[in-house]
């Protein structure tokens, strides 16, 4: 038997969830102070809190659907369906003071992507996508053939600018734009403000909302090392990596390709 989709009363209380999620960071934003983590990357209580209010309202939204989150169980749960949460990517620019981060929440089921929510509390964008239905931003349901425009701009993680280094002597093709957010990279390509992104250690929780949201829009992703549909039940994904690179089309990955097999490189 196949796992039902979310109900429309579910994806009312999801946003409900959203908002108040939102409403909090937009609050804390410019008002608080950030810690290390263990891995060196920054964390803020307003983390904490919105992981555990995500958690906790995915309790009781999708009763007996395990949650996979970043501050949160990293282990891929034992039901058919579960969640991926990162409750606010983009903590450096959040606790910067850049308005610039997201909330991504996905939910899989065997595995791979069947809905996902990408909120972005300043611009007050709300991207839904559902598998083999299309997108929507804020309600709106957007047309992928009306989403060609032809950008010129390349997303790179702070992490990937090593390529550059690599080939000195070498043009790189498009204009770099460093966002900090991963999903908001990889989303910048979904919605033509970048004609490709390379990302070179984002984890799950980075890119899972965002994965369904360029499938849906007929991107293209090209897994450089680890595939996440070659994952097991149980596995820890705290220290997997998923190096990719997305773009508007498989002629632009072709001209991406060579410089995001640079990331392979010992």
């Amino acid at each position: 038997m196949n796992q039902p989709n979310l109900t429309k009363h579910q994806l009312s209380k999801l946003e409900s969830l959203f908002e108040l999620v939102s409403q909090r960071q937009l609050r804390d934003f410019g008002n608080i102070s950030a810690s290390n983590k263990a891995d060196g990357s920054l964390i803020t209580s307003c983390d904490l809190w919105s992981d555990q209010t995500i958690v906790e309202g995915l309790a009781s939204i999708a009763p007996g659907e395990g949650v996979l989150s970043e501050e949160g169980g990293k282990k891929i749960p034992n039901t058919k369906a579960y969640w991926v949460v990162d409750p606010l990517d983009g903590t450096t620019n959040f606790a910067a003071g850049i308005p610039y981060w997201s909330i991504s929440v996905a939910r899989f089921i065997d595995g791979r992507p069947q809905s996902s929510f990408l909120i972005i509390p300043t611009l007050k964008k709300i991207f839904v996508s559902i598998k083999g239905e299309g997108v929507w931003l804020n309600n709106k349901k957007i047309d992928p053939h009306q989403n060609n425009h032809q950008s010129e701009c390349v997303s790179l993680c702070s992490r990937s600018i090593k390529i550059l280094q690599k080939k000195p002597n070498s043009v790189f093709p498009g204009k770099i734009r460093l966002l900090g957010v991963s999903s908001l990279n990889l989303t910048s390509v979904a919605m033509g403000q970048t004609f490709g992104a390379i990302e070179s250690t984002p984890k799950i929780w980075d890119i899972a909302a965002a994965w369904l949201l360029l499938e849906e829009l007929n991107c293209s992703i090209e897994w450089l090392e680890t595939h996440p549909l070659k994952l097991n039940t149980g596995q820890n994904l705290s220290d997997v990596n998923f190096p990719l690179i997305a773009c508007s089309s498989t002629k632009k990955i072709e001209i991406l390709r060579p410089w995001g097999n640079l990331l392979l490189e010992k």
